[in-house]
């Protein structure tokens, strides 16, 4: 049968401020350069006050993906809470716009949180310093998923930031099994090497038991399994799930699956800003799948969704995807 929807998502629901900033400001405000760090709402306001010029582009990992997949014409939805305020209307107005089914219930305006932000600092190196203020987007519970939602999609996107939540694992918990009973698959990325070391054990379980296609990138797939040699790494997650998907940067993405390895090559684009590019990597590689390619097309439409992302600011989609992978003779 099939099903209405092809992908689920469920994650943070964010709005990123974007910002380009010097070395010198990291080191100013004590911030450690290339990672996600989450931040208390006084912590963001200072934040904000002292970057300048930004930008402020709908985000959130996961909702990249699903905008990403939308663009594309594939049946999407969204799980992620907001706030009945500014923020959040532009959160929920630019995911449906992409085409995207965005139905969470949405926290009071008097809640005491605000839509979750998330301040990106690009540095002249292009590497993005990400600074997270999760708001509402914490207190998404097992009531915001819809069972029959989740039983009516082919795959379900699970956002690894949303193990930050107090009630994530049953949120988690509810759609997977809803979405397995009737006869769905279960991707995850790992989200940030971080968010790993604090969940490694739940991440563990949960692609044992529950997960036929990992997403991470080289840094993520290393503190998960810890060890700094990647290959050993790789080899590892391919014995506990069906399909590895790990990024490596400048050198593409490489893909485990039935035993075989496969290597996708990066595209040959300009940086100008690398946020998103694991995000669109799995919107590509997910259009892939459910569209019937080999694992090592999979990874190509990956990484060339990737490469469009990172040639500008913000992460969803500025070209139209499908004629960049007719382009690389993927359709």
């Amino acid at each position: 049968m099939t099903k209405p929807l092809k992908v689920v998502g469920i994650g943070n629901a964010m709005v990123d401020i974007l910002s380009h900033i010097e070395d010198g400001f990291l080191t100013e405000h004590g911030i450690e350069k290339g990672i996600m760090t989450l931040i208390d709402r006084e912590r963001a306001a200072v934040l904000y006050s002292h970057i300048g010029p930004s930008m402020e582009i709908s985000g959130g990992s996961a909702a990249n993906t699903i905008a990403g997949l939308a663009s594309l014409g594939v049946a999407t939805a969204y799980v992620g809470k907001v706030k009945d305020d500014q923020l959040g209307e532009i959160f929920a107005h630019d995911l449906r716009a992409q085409g995207a089914v965005y139905e969470t219930p949405l926290a009071p305006a008097d809640h005491a949180a605000e839509t979750g932000r998330c301040t990106v600092m690009v540095s002249p190196d292009h590497e993005r310093t990400m600074n997270t203020y999760l708001g509402v987007s914490e207190f998404l519970t097992a009531e915001d998923v819809d069972t029959d939602q989740m039983a009516n999609t082919d795959w379900i996107y699970l956002e690894g930031y949303r193990f930050d939540g107090p009630d994530s694992v049953a949120a988690f918990a509810k759609a997977i099994d809803a979405c397995k009973a009737a006869g769905g698959k279960v991707s995850v990325t790992l989200s940030d090497p971080f968010c790993v070391e604090r969940h490694r054990d739940a991440f563990r379980e949960l692609i044992r038991d529950h997960v036929d296609l990992l997403f991470c990138n080289e840094h993520e797939m290393r503190a998960m399994y810890e060890t700094e040699d990647l290959s050993i790494a790789l080899r590892i997650a391919a014995a506990e799930v069906e399909t590895v998907a790990c990024t490596v940067g400048a050198d593409g993405a490489y893909i485990w699956q039935d035993g075989t390895e496969y290597h996708a090559l990066a595209t040959d684009v300009d940086i100008v800003d690398v946020t998103g590019a694991g995000d669109l990597f799995a919107s590509g590689y997910l259009f892939g799948v459910i569209t019937g390619r080999d694992p090592l097309t999979c990874g190509q439409m990956g990484c060339v969704a990737a490469g469009e992302i990172i040639s500008h600011i913000g992460a969803r989609p500025e070209a139209d995807l499908s004629e960049l992978f007719k382009q690389h003779n993927l359709l």
